[in-house]
C-alpha cells in the first residue's frame, strides 16, 4: 500500500505529506534527496535536550505533551533530518497501563515484579487508549509544528518487552526469557500476545493522532537463532504489522544484531527493514527480499572517528544501499544501524545530514 494514497474514517488527522523525501524513499518513488534521520536524534547528545530535562524524570517527560513536542523537534531544527521520531520510550505503554517499573539513570527499565509464570501473565494489564492520550495529545502538537517533515511513532516489539518483564531489566545474555520461551512455551505466547495488544493499541492511537509512519523496534531480537525467532517471535510481530495496515502508514522494523534473522524480519509484514552496522545494505537486501525499502546503517560509534573517516563511511553505504536498490531493495532511508550515543558531537549528526543530502 501506498503511504499516502488512502484516507481512512478511523485516522481523520493523516497529513498528505506526498513529496516528502523519506514517504518518497518508503514508495519506491525518486525523492528530491536521499533522505536521512538519525534513532536517538531526540535527546541524549543535544544540549538543548540536556537543559530543557534537567530535574525531570525520563517517564515524567514522556507523559508530557509540551516536552515531548519540543524535544522532538530540536533535531529536526538543528540536524534538518527528513523525518522526526517522536520523544517516546519503548517502555511508555507498560507504564501507562500500570505495570510498576521506572527507568533508572545508566541502567535502563527495572521492573518491580518479574513475569515468570501464567498468574503472572494474568496480572499483566491491558492498554486502554486513554491512559495513552498524553502522547496523542503530543503527536497533535508535532503534526502542527513540523510543517511538511513527516512524524515517525514508534512501539517497542513484543519480544523485548518480554525481555525487559521476565529479566526484570536489561539484560546480555536473556536467561530467563529463554528458559521460559523454550520451558512453557504456552505461557510465553500468553505473555506475548498480551504485549502485541498493548503495542497495537499504543501504535493505532498514534496513527489515529496523526503520525506519518511507525516503527516496531525488536532491539533485542538478536539475541535469538532464527529458529526461536520464527516460532517464538514473527506469529506476533507480524499480527502487530497485519493490524496496522488499515492505518495507510508505512510499517518500519528494526532489531539490533539481526542478520541473521533479516529474511524472517523481512515477512513479518513491514514496508521498511532497519539494518544495523553488521551487515552491507546489499547483502541485507538479499536476504530481506524484493520490494521493501532499508533503513540505514552507519556504525553510531564511527562518528568518533573523525571527519574523513566518517565521509568515506557515509559514502561506502550510498553506494551499497545503492547496489541494494539495484537488486530489488524498493528504496533508501539513511540511518545509523543504532542510536545516537550521548556522547555524540551534534555538529557531526548536522555535517552527515548535508553530506547525505549532497549525494
Amino acid at each position: 500500500m501506498s503511504a499516502t494514497s488512502h484516507s481512512n474514517l478511523a485516522y481523520p488527522h493523516r497529513r498528505v505529506l506526498t513529496d516528502a523525501p523519506f514517504l518518497a524513499a518508503v514508495d519506491g518513488r525518486q525523492p528530491t534527496h536521499r533522505p536521512v534521520w538519525f534513532m536517538r536524534q531526540a535527546g541524549r547528545s543535544l544540549p538543548e535536550y540536556r537543559e530543557l530535562r534537567a530535574g525531570i524524570g525520563m517517564l515524567e517527560s514522556c507523559f508530557r505533551p509540551d516536552l515531548v513536542c519540543e524535544i522532538t523537534m530540536q533535531p529536526v531544527r538543528r540536524h534538518n533530518v527528513d523525518a522526526a521520531i517522536l520523544f517516546s520510550d519503548i517502555v511508555v505503554p507498560l507504564k501507562a497501563a500500570g505495570v510498576d517499573l521506572d527507568i533508572v539513570a545508566g541502567r535502563g527499565p527495572v521492573v518491580a515484579e518479574p513475569i515468570r509464570s501464567s498468574a503472572d501473565v494474568a496480572r499483566l494489564p491491558r492498554l486502554q487508549p486513554d491512559e495513552v492520550a498524553a502522547v496523542a495529545e503530543a503527536v497533535a502538537l508535532l503534526t502542527g509544528e513540523l510543517g511538511d517533515v513527516p512524524l515517525i511513532g514508534f512501539a517497542g516489539a513484543p519480544f523485548t518487552l518480554a525481555s525487559y518483564l521476565v529479566e526484570g531489566g536489561p539484560s546480555r545474555h536473556h536467561a530467563q526469557t529463554k528458559a521460559l520461551m523454550h520451558s512453557a512455551p504456552d505461557v510465553w505466547h500468553q505473555l506475548l500476545g498480551k504485549l502485541t495488544d498493548i503495542a497495537i493499541v499504543f501504535l493505532k492511537t498514534q496513527a489515529q493522532a496523526g503520525v506519518d509512519a511507525v516503527q516496531l523496534f525488536d532491539s533485542w531480537a538478536g539475541a535469538l537463532s532464527l529458529a526461536e525467532y520464527r516460532e517464538f517471535v514473527l506469529p506476533h510481530s507480524t499480527r502487530i504489522f497485519d493490524e496496522l495496515e488499515e492505518a495507510g502508514v508505512p510499517r518500519i522494523h528494526f532489531g539490533l544484531g539481526t542478520g541473521e534473522l533479516l529474511g524472517a524480519m523481512g515477512e513479518a509484514g513491514a514496508d521498511v527493514v532497519g539494518v544495523d552496522f553488521r551487515i552491507p545494505l546489499h547483502e541485507a537486501a538479499r536476504r530481506v527480499g524484493k520490494g521493501k525499502a532499508l533503513q540505514g546503517n552507519l556504525d553510531p560509534a564511527l562518528l568518533f572517528a573523525g571527519w574523513d573517516a566518517i565521509e568515506r563511511e557515509v559514502r561506502r553505504i550510498v553506494r551499497e544501499a545503492d547496489a541494494a536498490v539495484g537488486i530489488g531493495a524498493r528504496g533508501h532511508i539513511f540511518n545509523l544501524g543504532h542510536g545516537v550515543l550521548p556522547e555524540t558531537d551534534p555538529t557531526v549528526l548536522t555535517r552527515v545530514v548535508e553530506l547525505v543530502h549532497s549525494l
